[in-house]
């Protein structure tokens, strides 16, 4: 069987896998959000923190509950790192510095997972276990609650209240994530994933010496990192390492675990919302998207160029035989086009525009079909911006699932679409043209400033995944990357819960003969065009420094 023909193969297999699952997994999701009725675990947790399940919140009290609790989690989870050396399970390994720390603890609830650090050389069973994989459930859980708060935004009317934010915390960790956690572990321990508490130990002959290795909790939280859509690799290679991603099953595997909820909640949307229709255009919209990207990926991986290439079947370079160009390609893909930042492959070692793809993936605010959660609000505010454009062009208010879009939600969604390109353009341009930064560059031109800008893209977008030739190792990278991070992921959050407050405070509008239908193919490809426009013209002259330059030059 050719290469090609086998990653083709496995495409397939993932489609059919993730078509499966769509639908008792969308409506188990609706059902979940939808409940009345609290489980006596949850109402233990209910009660050690204090809350209220069944008080409904307004924006600015639902808002205020995901920035309290995710500030408790960045602070808990940078002390648990500085006192690391003090901790039984610890490995040895000494407390974690204090710029290194801030990074970590502002990756981990962020969502984002980007490593600047070796796992196997820096964290020991505790804070791997106890507070990179804690995080991994609950950051996730949070980018699922205020999904699901836009979503009532758009279902309620005439009033501004939102659910419960510990409710639905609570809710997506207990009923969702977890399950389905425990599901996935068994899979990957069959299939060869390490799962134990094992110290340090030798192994085998390197180079006319021994080998260390450690082992560790890794298959329950590799499960976690690719289902909440974070990323962070128990050990330095990520996914390409075996006790991560030992066979071509457990890839495949991965990727549908990457991919599986962010498709699944635009059931669910459709579902809240009353019209099933509107989840599958959102659908539509997504799987345009992610297959487009896949089959570019594909193809420029697998093009021949020179005699290295024929013989290898394609650009082999960064990636792990067992997995082929075929399911690197198909990982890199789910992995930048959602927020995981998971890899099973170097995207630095990628041809110049297959680094480009992955990069842009990122770019285009990581909605087709992006994280848990920040996939689907993400992809909604799109929605708002496309009939807000279509309703310029015929000279009439746009409306959206029965909501007026006025000046002020049009703000709102400008302000959310305006934050991440900030950010990545306004640190990369510093990072270039300070002098400091560019010491941790190891590659110098078009692919050098690919470095820095796939960096910050990473962080800013919440992935979490980097071109590894980058030192980010530093006080600079540590410190402006986790201000990133932070910013990136809560600032458009405040956007995204004021949009929702202000949609359920409107009274719904009647459909009329001049209504845009979203629901139609023609609305998801003036959506798909949309999203490539705005990314286009934003990142476009910061694309051509980098991967356009590298790639017409090669």
């Amino acid at each position: 069987m050719s290469p090609v023909t086998a990653g083709v193969l496995q495409l397939l297999a993932l489609i059919a896998a993730l078509a499966l699952a769509y639908r008792p997994l969308g409506d188990y999701m609706a059902r979940v959000y939808s409940s009345e009725q609290h489980y006596r675990p949850e109402k233990w947790i209910y009660k050690a923190i204090g809350a209220n399940p069944s008080a409904e919140m307004r924006w600015p009290a639902y808002l205020r509950g995901v920035l309290a609790f995710s500030a408790v989690s960045v602070l808990f989870l940078y002390l648990l790192q500085r006192v690391q050396g003090s901790l039984p399970g610890s490995l040895g390994f000494s407390s974690i510095d204090p710029d290194q720390a801030f990074n970590t603890a502002a990756s981990f609830v962020a969502n984002t997972n980007w490593q600047s650090y070796y796992g196997e050389q820096a964290m020991g069973h505790v804070v791997q276990t106890g507070g990179l994989a804690v995080q991994n459930f609950v950051s996730a859980a949070v980018g699922m609650a205020v999904a699901v708060a836009l979503v009532r935004g758009f279902s309620r009317s005439r009033t501004g209240e939102l659910g419960n934010f510990w409710a639905d915390l609570v809710r997506g960790t207990v009923r969702i994530l977890l399950p389905i956690s425990v599901i996935g572990a068994l899979v990957l321990v069959a299939c060869g994933a390490i799962q134990n508490f094992a110290g340090i130990h030798e192994v085998g002959q390197f180079m006319g010496g021994t080998q260390q290795w450690n082992g560790g909790a890794v298959a329950s939280q590799e499960v976690i990192k690719e289902l909440g859509t974070n990323g962070g690799g128990y050990f330095n290679a990520n996914s390409a390492h075996p006790f991560e991603n030992p066979t071509p099953f457990s890839n495949l595997f991965e990727i549908f675990l990457i991919l599986v909820i962010p498709f699944a909640m635009t059931r669910t949307f459709g579902k809240m919302v009353g019209s099933v229709k509107q989840g599958y255009a959102i659908l539509a919209t997504m799987g345009i998207i992610w297959l487009g990207f896949t089959a570019l990926m594909m193809w420029t991986e697998f093009a021949h160029h020179g005699p290295a290439f024929d013989v290898a079947g394609g650009a082999m370079e960064g990636k792990e035989t067992r997995f082929g160009i075929g399911g690197s390609s198909i990982f890199a893909v789910a992995t930048t086009l959602t927020s995981t930042g998971a890899v099973n492959s170097f995207h630095s070692s990628y041809t110049g525009f297959g680094g480009g793809i992955a990069m842009l993936g990122m770019q285009l605010g990581e909605i087709a079909p992006g994280g848990v959660g920040s996939g689907l609000y993400g992809m909604l505010i799109m929605a708002i911006i496309a009939v807000f454009i279509a309703g310029l062009m015929v000279g009439r208010t746009p409306e959206y699932l029965g909501k007026k879009i006025g000046t002020r939600e049009i703000k709102l969604a400008a302000c959310y679409i305006l934050i991440t390109p900030a950010l990545v353009l306004c640190f990369t341009a510093a990072a270039t043209a300070l002098p400091t930064p560019g010491n941790s560059m190891t590659n110098s031109g078009a692919h050098g400033f690919s470095e820095i800008l796939y960096a910050y893209t990473s962080g800013a977008n919440n992935n979490g995944s980097a071109f590894a030739g980058l030192n980010a190792d530093t006080q600079w990278f540590n410190s402006t990357i986790g201000i990133a991070m932070l910013l990136g992921r809560f600032l458009p959050m405040v956007f995204v819960l004021a949009l929702a407050g202000s949609l359920a405070e409107q009274k719904p509008v009647p459909e009329t003969a001049g209504t845009l239908r979203t629901d139609k193919p023609l609305y998801a490809g003036l959506l798909v065009g949309t999203i490539l426009i705005i990314t286009g013209l934003t990142y476009f002259p910061a694309l051509a420094l980098g991967p356009l330059a590298e790639g017409l030059a090669a």
